[in-house]
């Protein structure tokens, strides 16, 4: 086999993996946004994502500021198919309402929820993406293909404990969530992600709201990404904007920091956080293994089958 033959058949493969998996060489966190991307982390993968964070809400009408600090833990495990993946979210914050008053201190989880994403939709799961060695401008022109979003439809639960500080009255002990998740991934790495979610249903409080989040990669190490998320109910209408950058130390780890604020003062609202995503991914390659293996399965049967009409031809030659 010469050296052109050889870049062909690696090229042949590496299309094949991309096709029939959702997982993919470099970690692919959700962090340090607020968004969900619409892909799984792949069958067999687990993925934590964890983060600290400092906050200070601040209400200068009603003359009260509450200091604190917390943490947040994700993690995601693909299950069953490639594209189903089951997620399990956890937020946990210690802070102290402070006015001239009165003060005290609460703490507890703001957030407990379990759910699963699984993706409806991936324009490029048939699309072939096999570089053209012949030509630079083939590879690089616009792909109009890019212009269609990946779709990913996501559901849980959310949990809420009676003791707990942070739990309004309003919400049940446990109630749904739902999301819709686009992806587009455009040419110079970047990634534009939006959610669109419905919270808390059958609680007297249900929001609906919006992550919109775009990110870009500068090298093989760095990235940066800007954020505006929309919540409104019958209680409380915000707008926050958030930036900030992660570091690629290899394939499975990713270290992250960034800052938040909300777009009103009744009350204003920063927090600044870093965090750190790792996966675990020694079991896929048995899933890999068994994709190719099924590609070539399904290759040699194709010649087979040509093979074998071939033959009926010459048997039976028309007249």
């Amino acid at each position: 086999m010469n050296r052109l033959q050889t870049i062909g058949t690696l090229l042949l493969v590496l299309s094949i993996n991309s096709i029939s998996a959702q997982f993919t060489d470099l970690i692919n966190s959700n962090r340090p946004g607020e968004s969900m991307s619409a892909f799984a982390v792949g069958k067999t993968i687990l993925q934590v994502e964890a983060g600290l964070y400092k906050i200070k809400e601040n209400d200068p009408f009603l003359k009260y500021s509450i200091p604190g600090y917390g943490t947040e833990f994700v993690i995601r495990y693909g299950f069953l198919k490639e594209q189903l993946e089951f997620i399990g979210n956890l937020q946990y914050q210690a802070d102290e309402f402070q006015s001239s008053y009165y003060n005290f201190r609460r703490s507890g989880f703001k957030k407990l929820g379990l759910g699963a994403k699984y993706l409806l939709y991936d324009p490029y799961k048939r699309l072939d993406d096999t570089p053209n060695i012949y030509s630079y401008a083939a590879n690089h022109k616009f792909k109009w293909k890019s212009l269609l979003p990946s779709v990913s439809l996501f559901a849980g639960m959310n949990f809420n404990s009676s003791g707990n500080d942070f739990n309004s009255t309003l919400n049940k002990s446990i109630s749904p969530k739902v999301m819709l998740i686009t992806q587009n991934q455009f040419p110079g790495s970047n990634v534009f992600v939006t959610n669109i979610f419905y919270d808390n249903i059958g609680t007297l409080n249900p929001t609906l709201g919006y992550v919109v989040t775009y990110t870009k990669g500068f090298d093989d190490h760095w990235s940066a990404f800007v954020e505006h998320k929309g919540i409104t109910s019958d209680l409380i209408k915000d707008y926050y904007l958030a930036t900030g950058i992660a570091y690629l130390f290899d394939k499975n780890m990713q270290i992250d920091a960034s800052i938040t604020t909300n777009t009103k003062n009744t009350p204003s609202i920063v927090f600044g956080g870093i965090g750190l995503s790792w996966r675990f991914d020694k079991l896929y390659k048995e899933v890999r293994i068994k994709n190719i293996d099924k590609n070539k399965s399904d290759k040699n049967a194709k010649e087979k089958a040509e093979v074998k009409k071939r033959l009926d031809e010459v048997k039976s030659p028309k007249t």
